[in-house]
């Protein structure tokens, strides 16, 4: 069964709270990442992030995929830094 955002959200301060969840992205949240030995983090859908910035904020493709890349995807918070998937390759 697939979560919705909030969900996933909720899930995630049960099963790691300090998981980061990054502002503005709250609808782009799209599941969590298990990875062995590390926390469960926060699991984002990288193309609805690139729509985001475009739809909410007018940036052009270019512009949008230039700011996330260095603003968001760069920004590394330690262990619990978010994950970031593409699914339309």
């Amino acid at each position: 069964m697939k979560m919705t955002p909030q969900e996933v959200a909720a899930h995630l301060s049960v099963v790691n709270e300090e998981a980061v969840i990054y502002d503005g992205f709250e609808e782009c949240l799209v599941g969590v990442c298990y990875q062995f030995g590390r926390p469960t983090v926060a699991a984002y859908d990288y193309d609805l992030c690139i729509k985001t910035l475009m739809e909410r904020d007018g940036m052009s493709q270019e512009d949008a995929i230039e700011f996330f890349d260095f603003n968001t995807l760069g920004l590394s918070v330690g262990e619990n830094t978010p994950v970031f998937i593409a699914t339309d390759l």
